[in-house]
C-alpha cells in the first residue's frame, strides 16, 4: 500500500471538519480525498459507486450515526478500512466501534503526524488506536497491561480476525462462525489457525482466555 495511492473517504456531519480534514492530508502523499459524506448513510451511497481504500469517520451523525454505518460498511465491504475520528473516548463506546469492525480510532485533538501514521498504518492492514483512546481503556480495566506493552498482540489482529475471535470466545463452532460471517468453515479455521500464531497459543483456550483479557466478553 506504501507505494500506491490511498484514497479516502471523509464523512462528519460538520464542514470545518471536513475542510480542516481535506487541507491537512492535501500535503500528504500517496495519499488522495475522493469524497466527503455528512451522514452513513451517505458514506454507504458513495461506496455503491466509488471505492475508497479507508474512511474517516465521525459517531455522532444524523440519519445514520458511525456504529450502524460500520456496521453495513464492513458487512458489504470488509476490505474498506475504517478509521473513527471522534470527541468521545468512552471505554463502552470505544469497544462498540471496535466490534462494529473499525480498524482504527482517534481522537478529534490529534496533530497532523498522529492522523497521517494512523492512516498508512491502517491503510496498509494494521490497526490503529492512539494513545488517549489506549490509556482510556487501561484505566477502566477495560484491556490489560500487556496488550499496549511494545509487542501489541492485539494492534497485530484484523477486525475480521478479532469478529472471529469474539465469536470463538463465545463458544460457536466454525460452522457456526462461518454462517453467521457469510464465509466457508475451511475459512474461518485458517482464521483460527492465523490467530493462534500471532497471539503465541497452542489452543481455542488460549485464545479464549485472551478475548476474555482484552474484554472482548466478560
Amino acid at each position: 500500500m506504501d507505494s500506491s495511492e490511498i484514497k479516502i473517504l471523509l464523512a462528519d456531519d460538520h464542514q470545518i471538519i471536513i475542510d480542516g480534514l481535506k487541507s491537512l492530508l492535501s500535503t500528504a502523499k500517496n495519499i488522495r480525498v475522493i469524497g466527503e459524506a455528512s451522514n452513513g448513510k451517505e458514506v454507504c451511497d458513495f461506496l455503491k459507486l466509488i471505492k475508497a481504500d479507508l474512511i474517516l469517520m465521525d459517531i455522532d451523525m444524523p440519519v445514520m450515526n458511525g456504529i450502524e454505518a460500520t456496521k453495513k460498511i464492513k458487512q458489504s465491504y470488509p476490505d474498506v478500512r475504517i478509521i473513527i475520528l471522534s470527541m468521545h473516548n468512552e471505554p463502552g463506546l470505544i469497544k462498540t466501534m471496535i466490534s462494529a469492525g473499525a480498524d482504527g480510532y482517534l481522537i478529534k485533538n490529534c496533530d497532523q503526524n498522529e492522523l497521517l501514521d494512523a492512516v498508512h498504518k491502517v491503510a496498509s492492514g494494521q490497526n490503529y488506536f492512539s494513545t488517549d483512546v489506549t490509556m482510556s481503556l487501561l484505566e477502566k480495566g477495560h484491556v490489560s497491561v500487556n496488550s499496549i506493552s511494545g509487542d501489541n498482540h492485539l494492534a497485530e489482529l484484523t477486525s475480521r480476525e478479532i469478529e472471529i475471535l469474539t465469536l470463538i470466545a463465545e463458544g460457536y463452532s466454525n460452522k457456526e462462525i462461518g454462517d453467521k460471517l457469510f464465509i466457508s468453515h475451511r475459512t474461518v479455521d485458517t482464521h483460527r489457525t492465523n490467530l493462534m500464531k500471532k497471539l503465541e497459543v497452542n489452543n481455542i483456550a488460549g485464545l479464549i482466555r485472551f478475548a476474555i483479557k482484552q474484554g472482548f466478553i466478560s
